[in-house]
């Protein structure tokens, strides 16, 4: 290159443009904020609010952005614990509309005081809504009442000198019969027959702590026909103890008495004396000796008030039990009947058997009564939900035949849906349902004492009250917070009885507050007379 090519080459360099210079690269904050010392990175972030619409409402975000991972088909309970989305869980729908289950049952396990009884009644009243009417067949707290009366239900109330139940009471099968033809009158009323020989049966059973013989259950058979043939109205127990008393001669035939009638006293001392103790009184009182007090009817929710039952009862809670359990679901076949014929819209019932442990151990009877439902309640068109504590409850039955029935009740059931437990009932747990490590630690953390607060001497919300686990299978399941609407705070209330301060010791000079407590006292006031 010559001289001057060098020169101009050089010219040129200098009077290039030179780039410009680079900016630094701008900061932005993280997901939890700015990092490092006095920066103010969050350690949790609150998670941003989440609401719902249909299509309609929220038209112009369609098609959504995200799906949710819980069902929305069913009663709303409550929010997803992990995720926020609503949650709507019942056992019919899941059933019936959703397919999400095979039967549609549901089985709560939980501590006391941590809301099984409230999540039932939330189902109960998003059902009552659908069309589904609850049926409460022996409210042994009761629970259930307020919410039956606020549906505009129908409460009926058992006990000693509070109600009667007349277990010889066809109920409405006449009624229905009356309006049936064919096989289908048949079939209503030997359904009706079926479950009066039945209650009978059972009654003495429970006095007896003993079935009765099988000649006895036919004589019982064979007086029933003939007192439905020779007694106008609505027949109960005395008039049935008349029957075998007078000893027609279709009940002295099957007594096989040979054409004695010392032999059929013989053959009938113990039955006549066992109904004795049914109609004047004893374990069982008069509550099944007298005509009906309220019939149940079909078309409305129903709950049987049998609370007035003292626990040391266990004999007239397992009978009172029984009874209710018959009438119940006697109304059930007969709905069914007629709904089959096309005379009166098809109906189904959410039945709950809340405090299942106290109805198990009531008697001899109890736990093939309610695995008997818990295997037809497809057939028969209702939906069931049955609480208890625990397993153990279950498994400390006497019987080994009992227990493994009753470990039925969870493994059949279409969904399981737990509250806190202790960490012991795991094990047995794990026997019937399937849960996952991070499942059980959720579990026995929600079943933790309440905090307490030493500055209001008041012990904090229990950390599990209103949580619970809904398990479907071996499915994961979904941990969820039942949320309350300010209607339902009133019924969902099962410590009415402790709002108010106890009057002992008070005198009339101390004016009660407003809340309904008694004043602080320094000096031991003077009791009433």
């Amino acid at each position: 290159m010559s001289r001057r090519s060098r020169k101009a080459a050089a010219q040129a360099k200098k009077t290039a443009k030179k780039p410009p210079p680079q900016q630094p690269a701008r900061r932005r904050p993280g997901m939890r904020g700015w990092r490092g010392w006095g920066a103010g990175e969050a350690v949790v972030v609150q998670a941003a609010d989440e609401w719902r619409g249909t299509s309609v409402q929220v038209c112009g975000m369609w098609p959504f952005a995200i799906g949710t991972g819980t069902p929305m088909v069913g009663v709303p309970i409550g929010r997803n614990l992990q995720s926020g989305a609503t949650l709507c869980c019942d056992p019919i729908s899941w059933f019936q509309r959703a397919k999400l289950i095979s039967n549609p049952s549901a089985f709560v396990l939980g501590k006391p005081g941590l809301g099984k009884s409230t999540i039932i009644r939330r189902m109960a009243t998003g059902l009552a809504g659908y069309g589904v009417q609850p049926l409460v067949l022996g409210d042994l707290k009761p629970d259930y009442v307020d919410l039956i009366e606020a549906l505009g239900g129908q409460v009926i109330t058992l006990g000693r000198g509070r109600g009667h139940l007349n277990i010889l009471d066809p109920g409405e099968a006449k009624a229905a019969a009356d309006r049936l033809t064919g096989a289908a009158r048949s079939q209503i009323l030997a359904d009706a027959h079926g479950r009066r020989l039945t209650m009978v049966s059972a009654l003495l059973t429970i006095m007896r702590s003993a079935p009765p013989s099988d000649r006895e259950e036919t004589i019982l058979d064979r007086a029933l026909k003939v007192l439905d043939e020779r007694h106008d109205g609505v027949a109960v127990l005395p008039d049935l103890l008349k029957v075998i008393q007078d000893a027609p001669d279709e009940v002295r035939q099957v007594a096989l008495d040979r054409g004695s009638i010392e032999r059929y006293r013989e053959v009938t001392d113990n039955l006549e004396a066992s109904l004795i103790g049914l109609v004047g009184g004893g374990r069982l009182g008069q509550i099944f000796s007298a005509p009906t007090t309220t019939p149940m009817v079909r078309d409305r929710p129903v709950v049987f008030d049998v609370s007035g039952i003292d626990d040391s009862e266990m004999d007239l809670q397992a009978a009172v039990l029984l009874a209710c359990w018959s009438a119940g679901f006697g109304t059930v076949n007969i709905a069914n009947a007629l709904a089959d014929a096309g005379l009166e819209p098809r109906r189904h019932y959410f039945v709950i058997l809340d405090e299942l442990w106290r109805a198990l151990r009531a008697g001899r009877g109890m736990v093939d009564r309610v695995d008997a439902l818990t295997r037809l309640n497809r057939q028969r068109g209702v939906g069931m939900a049955m609480i208890s504590h625990t397993m153990s409850d279950l498994m400390s039955l006497a019987n080994e035949e009992d227990r493994m029935k009753a470990k039925g009740f969870v493994e059949r059931s279409g969904m399981v849906i737990c509250g806190g437990l202790p960490s012991a009932e795991m094990p047995m747990l794990q026997t019937a349902v399937p849960f996952s490590r991070a499942e059980q630690e959720m579990l026995i953390g929600w079943q933790d004492p309440p905090a307490w607060d030493p500055s209001t001497n008041k012990e904090a919300e229990p950390p599990g009250r209103g949580k619970f686990l809904v398990k479907v299978g071996g499915r994961p399941g979904i941990p969820v917070n039942v949320l309350l609407t300010s209607v339902e705070t009133a019924i969902n209330d099962t410590n009415k009885l402790w709002h108010q301060a106890s009057r002992v010791g008070r005198t009339d000079r101390e004016p009660e507050r407003s809340d309904g407590t008694a004043p602080d006292v320094t000096e031991t006031p003077t009791p009433r007379a």
